[in-house]
């Protein structure tokens, strides 16, 4: 059995992903450290922007506000976010973000655990703007195995 090392990961050394708003780097991965049981990334959302509404069949999902305002709409109902909060989004819980202030806001996420397969991971519930004005988007690394 071969046992993993540690792995420091730099946010530039993560590629944007635009594809559901915002810019989120997947930075702890199964394709980036090996990860098993969850993955981890930053959040980037600057003022206006937000992160279309999705939910997760498989995972939890933590966040934790690093700085910024932020407001998360959970199955529908608004809730305000603000640095030094954490929140549990529950598995199966719609959930979009939208940074309501002035300045960058950054957002660390975690999910766990891993969908059987990383398409299966991630449910899309609306259509961004991103998307809607015809950017490309990046593969979602995410749940990518390596």
């Amino acid at each position: 059995m071969t046992e993993r090392q540690p792995r420091i990961v730099h946010l530039d050394d993560t590629s944007p992903n635009r594809r559901r708003g915002g810019d989120l780097r997947a930075m702890l991965t199964p394709a980036t450290c090996g990860a098993t049981s969850g993955f981890m990334g930053l959040a980037l959302i600057q003022p206006g922007e937000r992160i279309g509404e999705h939910y997760h069949p498989y995972s939890e999902e933590f966040v934790f506000v690093v700085s910024g305002r932020l407001e998360v709409d959970l199955d529908g109902e608004t809730h305000p976010l603000r640095p030094d909060q954490g929140l549990l989004i529950p598995v199966d819980v719609r959930h979009r973000f939208r940074n309501v202030g002035d300045t960058e806001a950054r957002m660390v996420f975690h999910l766990g655990p891993l969908a059987p397969r990383p398409e299966l991971g991630h449910v899309d519930t609306e259509v961004t703007e991103t998307v809607e004005a015809g950017a490309s988007a990046p593969p979602d690394p995410a749940g990518a195995r390596a």
